[in-house]
């Protein structure tokens, strides 16, 4: 067990690490789809959200400061942004209220965020060439 973790390259003991931790998840994810409840109050939940959304535009402004200045880094400040921003989706549309709260979660899903991660991947994926 031991030669399987620590030999190959780093990048290949990296792949492996990183391979293991996705197996491992599975049945976390399992227990938890099985235990949590189905609601719950958040104590700082304006701070969570708020914040979320701060780095959120401190990483857009990133990505089009370094995307404006030719820096190689945008790559993956872009792919950064792209996942928050399918995150930001997720949890808007999986946590809001019944009603205009929802529907003011899925327009925002659909007409920006998604489509915005769309244009931050694009970006990643060409700043990788």
């Amino acid at each position: 067990m031991r030669s399987l973790l620590f030999n190959g390259s780093p990048r290949q003991r990296e792949t492996r690490l990183l391979a293991g931790c996705a197996v491992l998840l599975l049945p976390w994810i399992v227990v938890l789809a099985l235990t949590l409840p189905a609601h719950t109050v958040a104590r700082n939940w304006s701070i969570a959200w708020s914040g979320f959304d701060v780095l959120l535009a401190v990483m857009l402004g990133a990505t089009a400061w370094l995307r404006r200045a030719g820096d190689a880094r945008v790559g993956a400040c872009a792919g950064a942004s792209a996942a928050m921003l399918v995150v930001d989706a997720w949890f808007d549309t999986s946590t809001s209220a019944r009603g205009l709260d929802s529907a003011m979660a899925w327009g925002s899903a659909v007409f920006v965020e998604l489509p915005l991660a769309f244009v931050c991947a694009r970006i990643a994926l060409r700043g990788q060439r």
